[in-house]
């Protein structure tokens, strides 16, 4: 669904000054970006507005989210290109762009912009001929993966023998675009382990997406909105693989002993199925479906939380539960992917075998069970362990990377916990000269 008030007039492109003092064009490429609602889109969305906050001139090249001709609009100090799209026929809340559309004002859209950098998020349409650009340009090419294959291999009809063949074939053909990159990051060791054996035989680094956990301190005076009964939070896309049945079923199995409820922010294709769900466990009464929400409401959901669940099951790193973590949430993951990492078990929360809602059920339990100080100690400890992925250190790196420093000199320590050492940015093509 797309927010009435998304789409601003659009901007004529007549001509683009130069960028002056020192300051870069960055050129970020997202196949998802809001109003779309996933780890992915907001990481492109912070990493834009950060480098623009930094002085950068800073582009966003994107799906447009709905029917429309390419147009070019502001979105505070970043400016947009929104290229015609449409939606993925398995897919509805996913946006794809036709090679034979947009391949032209691509290539347009390069000899206007002329960009320092290009930073592709994603491998499909816009992130593969972006990248074929930069390169054949000789244009600086950052690439950052949040992708596996079985985040979209669950929309596509197809039997078990063919989707293990589009998975090989998405895996090769990942390689294959990012293999153009300079650099080529993604956010967790374990993210890099996968892509490494899978194929990628090319230097890679894992990079955090990091988290501002300033963002989520009261405000001075600030009073939180009182609940009505405890709640556990889920934050995210409503699609098969995040397996939120999973939440709603481990509630079922303790609403005779607890009164605790579930929160559901996001959208997807999934909400019609688990609004029945609720029905059939009757627990539709302590079941709250917000849909899309504002910053500023997430922000105050996470706060007020007093648990925070994540039962999917392919997360490079759930940027989600970072949040909730920054918030000083206790969390309850599935142990899947990188969702382990985020968890020392018993101090800031606890792990569950996925799809188990039984055992999601009882621990839930055990922790609303805990004396207040004991949950709140679990949520300061949540809050000190995001502290390893800071969203300026982040940020701090990607600025050195897109200036041509080597990333074994900034990565090759990660995480920083402290200020981050500058290094005096490489000589020639893309290094900001």
């Amino acid at each position: 669904m797309i927010r009435d008030d998304y789409m601003l007039p659009e901007l004529p492109l007549d001509g683009v000054p130069e960028p002056v003092d020192g300051r870069l064009r960055v050129l970020v490429v997202a196949e998802t970006y809001p109003p779309d609602i996933n780890g992915s889109s907001q990481f492109s969305h912070r990493l834009a507005q950060a480098m623009a906050g930094r002085g950068h001139d800073v582009h966003i090249a994107a799906p447009r989210p709905g029917k429309g001709r390419t147009m070019t609009r502001m979105d505070g100090a970043v400016t947009e290109h929104r290229f015609r799209s449409h939606t993925a026929f398995t897919y509805d809340t996913f946006h794809l762009c036709f090679p034979w559309e947009v391949r032209g004002e691509i290539s347009r859209l390069m000899d206007e912009l002329r960009p320092d950098v290009v930073h592709i998020e994603c491998h499909y349409i816009l992130g593969r001929y972006f990248a074929k650009e930069a390169q054949s340009r000789g244009i600086r090419l950052i690439g950052t993966n949040h992708f596996i294959p079985q985040n979209i291999e669950q929309y596509l009809p197809l039997p078990d023998p063919l989707r293990r063949l589009y998975r090989r074939f998405s895996w090769r053909d990942m390689a294959s675009v990012f293999r153009r990159c300079d650099v080529v990051t993604a956010p967790t060791p374990l993210a890099v382990e996968s892509m490494r054996a899978n194929g990628f035989d090319f230097p890679m680094h894992a990079l955090s997406n990091g988290i501002d956990a300033a963002q989520y301190d009261l405000k001075p005076g600030e009073v939180l909105p009182p609940r009505d009964r405890p709640t556990v939070l889920f934050v995210g896309r409503l699609d098969p693989e995040k397996h939120i049945d999973v939440l709603l079923r481990a509630v079922a199995s303790i609403a005779d002993r607890s009164d605790v409820g579930v929160e559901i922010v996001g959208q997807g294709g999934e909400y019609d199925r688990l609004a029945e769900l609720a029905q059939q466990l009757g627990i539709a009464d302590r079941t709250a479906f917000r849909g899309f929400v504002s910053d500023e409401e997430l922000r105050v959901a996470y706060l007020r939380a007093d648990a925070f669940c994540q039962p999917g099951t392919a997360e490079l790193q759930s940027l989600v539960s970072l949040e909730a973590m920054a918030a000083s949430s206790p969390v309850l993951l599935a142990d899947a992917r990188a969702l382990p990492h985020l968890v020392d078990e018993g101090v800031n929360g606890w792990l569950f075998l996925p799809g188990d809602h039984e055992q999601l059920g009882r621990l839930l339990l055990r922790l609303l069970e805990l004396p207040e100080d004991q949950r709140r100690e679990m949520g300061a400890a949540s809050r000190r362990m995001v502290a390893e992925h800071s969203f300026s250190a982040t940020i701090d790196v990607f600025e050195q990377l897109y200036r041509g420093v080597d990333p074994d000199l900034l990565l090759g320590s990660w995480p920083q916990t402290g200020p981050l050492p500058i290094v005096p940015p490489a000589s020639g093509p893309g290094a900001g000269d």
